[in-house]
């Protein structure tokens, strides 16, 4: 029996089958003897999840388009598969052509959570891939990029190339060195060499890492003769007009966490909150023009048949021409009952005539994001928004019919006090009295508010790099606290985060090369899909990090002075350490930045070739 019927078998075993079937339309096949290159990218969460990710979707098309590669999609298997796959002896596949995943050349994983990391370790024990790249001196080339790429040093001992920033370009240059190097017939190390001198492929092997008494890093360099750089800078890719994007996605057989048509309408974000580790890797701005946009509408509509498209930004309000745009979405696609939608928006941008437009065809609750109970907090992590702004844009929503908002926080910003948790209930209460503000023949029936409010985790390249977390205890008492008030407000459903898995988060987001072997342990104790409150074992973790000698503590709930050498260090994502000492101190002194669309505030981007023009 071949690997495909053994597929088969367990497929009417398994809670949600369409998981690992593939075929989807619009799903790419090619004959392998046809391609020179095959790669796999690995998404390490379910295909639910991953197939939500735009990141995937615009690297599957941008391999695809190329004659002499081949991308295939691989998820991780639920646990109910994946027990499975080991009682059958079936290895991790990929869906287009099942084929194993180590027969593959190279895996590409991307980066997107701490708290999948345990899961790559599970798809590379699935697909019979050793963990260490030390140990791989066969099988494919491991590759991980994403936002958690920029701190690269806790997985760094199991990923041969890291990819730092931009893909549509650097994902070609690493495949062109990858065909270059295999018809030499050099071994591995070769290969490394050769792609440390790609721009923004970081070769974690030809570094060393000196530790001082105190546990802290002492330094990392590279490796005397490797000929790998001092500082590994980022990818930038500057017309994003220009640069590749889907204009067919592959639609799913079944329900997925974002089932529709996502449009980057730019990329990066000039706001500048302290806390936002997308806003400063991601930098600068870059446009895609209105024109461009349009079109990839035209041609994702017509080869998917979806029925809502998301505008997708850091801060979509922000895009320059946002009215028109949607006005003109919401021309072409309302009579096919297409939805525009918005992501999460700023409370200070002024979206009266985008709601407009784009409720229209259907409405869905408001998301906003005050991040803060008070003014003070608010101007600590330089969010540049106001009550008054709140206000402004819940008013205008209830008045056009809306009734249901989302309201993000977070809890154990720094310097938060009580007062700015209890502040977190008086702006829901707040958002309440606007509803019903609003002239009873005017107002839409059946009021929703949720307070959503998650653990602020210290993320590296941020201002915020060298804050400490909250411990556990403090973060449950003010959870607690925000409770009690909120339970006092009818209409307003609380969702909170849980702290033993933000912690862990925390770990592994200031994380250096030591915590690889807590990370290991607790994959072997039985973690995987940490993120997801069913599966987190945190007495497994604690057991992993007693046996390792890894202090948790050390990594998560310390604050770290200035001067400390950084795991990440020699990562460099665009913005420079000095601009982001600067960001803390005017954070511990309350003192806003600008949006540097009205003003350079000097963050180093302006460093790379082409940024900010």
């Amino acid at each position: 029996m071949n690997l495909s019927d053994k597929i088969e078998q367990l497929l009417m075993k398994v809670q949600k089958p369409a998981m690992y079937m593939g075929g989807e339309f619009n799903s790419v096949m090619k004959d392998p003897a046809s391609v020179k290159m095959r790669y796999a990218f690995l998404f390490p969460d379910t295909y639910d999840v991953g197939m939500s990710h735009l990141g995937m979707k615009i690297l599957y098309h941008t391999i695809n388009k190329r004659p002499d590669a081949w991308c295939e999609r691989v998820f991780s298997p639920w646990v109910d598969m994946a027990d499975l796959m080991r009682e059958n002896d079936i290895p991790l596949f990929s869906l287009e052509s099942r084929t194993p995943v180590k027969d593959f050349d190279m895996v590409g994983v991307t980066l997107q959570y701490e708290m999948s990391y345990t899961n790559i370790l599970e798809a590379l024990d699935l697909a019979g891939i050793p963990l260490r790249a030390a140990d791989r001196t066969q099988g494919p080339i491991l590759v991980c990029g994403g936002p958690c790429a920029f701190n690269p040093e806790p997985l760094a001992p199991f990923f041969d190339l890291v990819a730092l920033g931009d893909g549509e370009k650097e994902t070609h240059d690493i495949i062109d060195c990858y065909l270059a190097w295999k018809q030499t017939g050099a071994p591995k190390d070769e290969f490394l060499r050769m792609a440390a001198k790609i721009d923004g492929v970081y070769v974690p092997a030809l570094y060393d890492i000196a530790y001082n008494d105190d546990g802290t890093v002492a330094s990392i360099r590279p490796k005397e003769g490797s000929g790998a750089p001092e500082v590994c800078f980022k990818a930038l890719v500057n017309d994003l007009t220009a640069a590749d994007y889907p204009e067919k996605i592959i639609v799913p057989y079944g329900e997925v966490v974002h089932n529709r048509i996502m449009l980057e309408i730019f990329r990066g974000c000039t706001r500048g909150c302290r806390f936002c580790q997308a806003g400063m890797i991601y930098r600068p701005v870059r446009e895609r023009s209105m024109d461009r946009l349009l079109e990839l509408a035209d041609k994702l509509v017509a080869a998917t048949g979806y029925d809502e498209i998301s505008l997708m930004s850091l801060s979509s309000g922000d895009y320059s021409c946002l009215p028109e745009l949607a006005h003109e979405m919401v021309r072409k696609y309302q009579a096919r009952r297409v939805k525009i939608s918005l992501p999460s928006q700023r409370i200070d941008t002024v979206l009266t005539d985008t709601l407009k437009e784009t409720q229209k065809v259907r409405k869905t609750a408001l998301t906003l994001a005050p991040e803060a109970g008070t003014q003070r907090l608010r101007d600590v992590i330089n969010k540049g928004v106001t009550e008054e702004d709140l206000i402004r844009s819940v008013s205008d929503a209830f008045d056009q019919g809306w009734n249901a908002v989302k309201l993000y926080f977070m809890l154990g910003l720094p310097t938060e006090t009580d007062e700015d948790v209890l502040g977190i209930a008086d702006l829901a209460e707040k958002v309440r009295a606007c509803y019903f503000a609003v002239p009873k023949e005017r107002r839409a029936p059946g009021l929703r508010i949720v307070v959503s409010v998650s653990v602020f985790v210290p993320k590296n390249d941020t201002p915020f790099q060298w804050s400490p977390q909250l411990t556990q205890e403090n973060v449950i008492r003010r959870q607690q606290l925000l409770g009690q008030a909120l339970r006092k407000i009818r209409g307003v459903d609380y969702k909170y985060h849980a702290p033993d898995i933000s912690y862990i988060e925390a770990v592994f987001a200031r994380g250096d090369r030591r915590t690889a072997d807590a990370l290991e342990r607790a994959w072997q104790l039985g973690c995987r899909f940490d993120g997801w409150n069913d599966q987190f074992k945190y007495d497994k973790w604690m057991q992993a990090f007693e046996e390792t000698g890894v202090d948790p503590d050390f990594y998560a709930t310390r604050e770290r002075p200035l001067d400390e050498v950084l795991p990440w260090d020699h990562i460099d994502c665009g913005v420079t350490k000095e601009f982001l000492i600067r960001e803390y101190q005017k954070a511990l002194k309350g003192e806003l930045t600008h949006d540097c669309r009205k003003g350079c505030v000097g963050c180093g981007v302006k460093r790379y070739k082409g940024a900010c023009v």
